[in-house]
């Protein structure tokens, strides 16, 4: 893209970028969708024309300037038909987890004024019908799938999508030249979209968002690392995750990039095999999940497939010690590493789908430097990204040739970083919120001295990488004020394929502790495979087979630790894993580490009595639909040799 073209699409709305796109690229495929095995496609015509009816539709039913639309769902096309509509006729879009249960639905409706939600089916309705009565503000519910909703059909307040579509069709058939005004009315200032940070803390705050901050962040990143309007994305994060709304509205709109949407959220891995993108969005736990599939897939495999892996990993390793740091790599090593690709590593990564990938980048939280490595050792180049939502996702980002596994890479062009004088990583760029929905206090905090505060403590390396060490409200010291970071040692102890999560404790006192959970299906494997049964995650974790198995991770962590008080000295295993629905997890997969601490505080308790080895605890569990159960167990805990 030429320099005359960026400063065009800077001085344009998405809606208005959408039609230019139309006037560039009409009749070329924007948008594609699996639906009952098969893949119908989208051309930005289609696009175009399916904004229009649903922005005009969403005005006939009394959308005004200024309302919000929330939109509760799995990813589907018609998700962004509803967000660019609402729109182009001066609306804001607002998406919600479609995990989140209905108190809380309605807490975000009413915070964030709410007067139309769109829902994919019938079981994200329900929660909204269970609330009706205290969103009043809350006009009509937008339903996709009508499979269910037999008994709302005679309510005003449901409105079936196609019916939306008939009403936009007529409204434009009356003034063929509405649509087109609207839209020109719009400016790159406008906050279009409401995007909810994780909550961490607490209710998630609004972040606003404006057509530029979107389109800047597109041109920001293709700046940094060009893809081509020929290549193809999958659309399978959580709409609702700043992530996935920066590809959607802004690298998508900016590029012209092919976005795929997959048939459901379970069939999203199998879909990815066969779009094969060229380049790759995803949060730490897709890429963890990913390496275990792979080991899965090693472990189950003859023996000579796993002894030539495990020599070709090593080769791959040293490799990507090359390849990332840009330099150039020795003939016999060139030779090796091109020879464990081809006959090991590539049709390994073609069987998960990323043969075409060009480019995978990770963000959201950190990514151990060792998961890094094993990725770019097998052949994907894998990148590490960090920002926020309060910045459209991303600020720094690793360039090719310049892959440092322990940084987070440098600035995006036109974006400037600096750490304030207690730590904190600064930032600055054309992509920063202008603040929190309603929250003047915040966006005050957020935006002092006009700098966007990360609340992140970090440092800029020799080579003007930027290094994150952690939360600074997470941060920790010991009993002896020596500092240390549990999302550092957290990290470590989840590169192990046996550990999917790990909860690190030792603020103020002698020695770090932690609360681990097992991978239910590596480790299950294991046990199989030793002719250990089990009957639930509850009773595997509970065996002292696993116990020891999981020793054997920590103390190889330990081994490897810089300082002696990074090492871990005692541990349990979790009799479940931390999950979103019982609030120990946000919606993007971080620890909500204070409330993890108050929850189990019997379990932290003990591990900081060395006297207690075994403790009986009640289990509590909260499912999806909102029952709970509770059920009692015993626990052990565990002391690491050598202290």
């Amino acid at each position: 893209m030429d320099k005359k073209d960026t400063q065009l699409l800077q001085s344009l709305t998405i809606p208005q970028l959408l039609r230019w796109r139309v006037e560039s690229t009409g009749d070329k495929v924007a948008l594609r969708e699996k639906e009952f095995g098969r893949w119908n496609s989208y051309t930005w015509n289609d696009y175009y024309h399916l904004v229009r009816k649903t922005g005009l539709g969403l005005q006939k039913l009394g959308l005004k300037k200024g309302d919000a639309i929330a939109l509760i769902g799995d990813n589907i096309p018609e998700m962004l038909f509803t967000a660019i509509g609402a729109q182009a006729v001066g609306g804001i879009s607002a998406a919600i987890y479609q995990t989140t249960m209905p108190d809380e639905i309605a807490q975000l409706l009413a915070y964030m004024n709410v007067t139309m939600v769109f829902c994919d089916n019938q079981e994200q309705v329900d929660k909204i019908v269970e609330i009706r009565e205290r969103v009043p503000e809350v006009k009509h519910v937008i339903y996709e799938d009508p499979r269910g909703m037999r008994g709302y059909r005679s309510d005003d307040w449901f409105v079936f999508i196609e019916n939306l579509y008939r009403l936009g069709d007529d409204v434009h058939a009356q003034n063929p030249n509405l649509y087109e005004s609207l839209i020109d009315e719009g400016t790159p200032d406008q906050v279009c979209h409401l995007c909810l940070t994780s909550g961490t803390t607490g209710l998630s705050k609004g972040t606003m968002l404006t057509h530029k901050n979107f389109i800047s962040m597109g041109l920001q990143l293709t700046e940094a690392d060009p893809l081509e309007d020929t290549d193809e994305y999958l659309s399978f994060l959580p709409f609702a995750w700043i992530g996935e709304q920066m590809n959607s509205f802004g690298v998508a709109m900016a590029t012209g990039i092919t976005i795929n949407f997959p048939e459901s959220v379970e069939t999203a891995m199998e879909d990815l095999k066969e779009i094969g993108p060229h380049f790759m969005f995803g949060a730490p736990r897709i890429y963890e999940t990913i390496r275990s599939q792979i080991w899965l897939k090693i472990d189950e495999s003859y023996w000579l497939n796993r002894k030539l892996y495990y020599y070709f990993i090593k080769i791959g390793e040293k490799a990507a010690g090359y390849r990332m740091s840009g330099k150039s790599m020795p003939p016999g090593l060139r030779f090796k590493a091109w020879l464990g690709y081809q006959i090991m590593f590539r049709p390994l990564i073609n069987q998960i789908g990323l043969l075409r990938l060009r480019r995978a980048y990770t963000g959201g939280a950190a990514l151990g430097p060792e998961l890094f490595t094993f990725y770019q050792a097998i052949g994907v180049n894998l990148k590490q990204i960090y920002g926020q939502t309060e910045i459209v996702g991303i600020a720094y980002m690793h360039r090719d040739g310049d892959v440092r596994p322990d940084t987070v890479g440098k600035p995006l062009p036109n974006t400037e970083c600096k750490i304030s004088e207690e730590g904190e990583i600064l930032s600055r760029s054309p992509s920063v919120t202008p603040g929190y929905y309603k929250l003047p206090e915040k966006t005050e905090e957020l935006l002092a001295g006009g700098w966007l505060h990360s609340g992140d403590a970090g440092y800029i390396d020799e080579h003007g990488h930027l290094v994150v060490i952690d939360r600074l409200a997470d941060v920790m010291h010991n009993a002896n004020g020596e500092m240390f970071s549990p999302m550092f040692l957290e990290n470590k102890l989840k590169f192990s394929p046996y550990i999917k999560e790990a909860v690190i404790f030792g603020d103020k006192r002698d020695y770090v502790a932690a609360l681990i959970n097992i991978d239910p299906i590596v480790v299950g494997k294991w046990a199989e495979d030793r002719g250990i049964s089990y009957t639930t995650y509850m009773d595997l974790s509970a065996k002292p087979e696993v116990a020891g198995l999981v020793k054997e991770q920590v103390a190889e962590i330990n081994s490897r630790a810089e300082k002696e008080h990074f090492r871990i000295k005692r541990f349990a295993i979790l009799y479940k894993l931390l999950d979103m629905d019982d609030g120990e997890l946000t919606k993007t997969g971080k620890i909500r580490r204070k409330f993890v601490r108050e929850k189990y505080q019997d379990l932290y308790d003990a591990l900081y009595d060395e006297r207690i080895s075994e403790k009986e605890v009640e289990a509590f569990f909260q499912y999806q639909d909102g029952q709970s159960t509770t059920v009692k167990t015993k626990i052990s805990f565990y002391t690491m040799e050598g202290f």
